[in-house]
């Protein structure tokens, strides 16, 4: 089972990136999938990611500016940011619960290797 990330990359500040991640392998099934960064010198923090309940839960510094959606033919999870800012620098982890062959049932979570965003003048 693999999570790969693709579209991260530089760009000026106000530009947008749309990252994508693919799960493949013996996947089953996906409950959720989402996103988490890490910038230097700091903890992994929650991007984007639905939530039990339903609906998505967001950073607050992302609200307005930054859109999660999935294909689930494609087993593929988007992030759609726009208004980027310098202090959305970070590397970008995809993030997934997955029901596996080898879960005997349950989901499991996995992560990706993570895309590098930048984002300077």
């Amino acid at each position: 089972v693999q999570l790969q990330a693709s579209g991260g990359g530089t760009v000026q500040p106000g530009g947008s990136l749309r990252l994508s991640c693919a799960a493949s392998g013996s996947v089953i099934s996906i409950v959720a999938m989402g996103w988490y960064r890490q910038a230097p010198g700091k903890q992994r923090e929650l991007v984007a990611f639905p939530s039990r309940g339903g609906g998505t839960n967001y950073a607050d510094s992302v609200i307005g500016r930054f859109t999660i959606s999935r294909d689930n033919a494609k087993n593929t999870v988007y992030l759609q940011m726009n208004s980027l800012k310098p202090e959305d620098t970070a590397v970008y982890y995809c993030n997934a619960d997955l029901v596996t062959p080898f879960g005997l049932g349950s989901p499991e979570n996995y992560w990706g290797k993570g895309t590098q965003v930048t984002v300077s003048s």
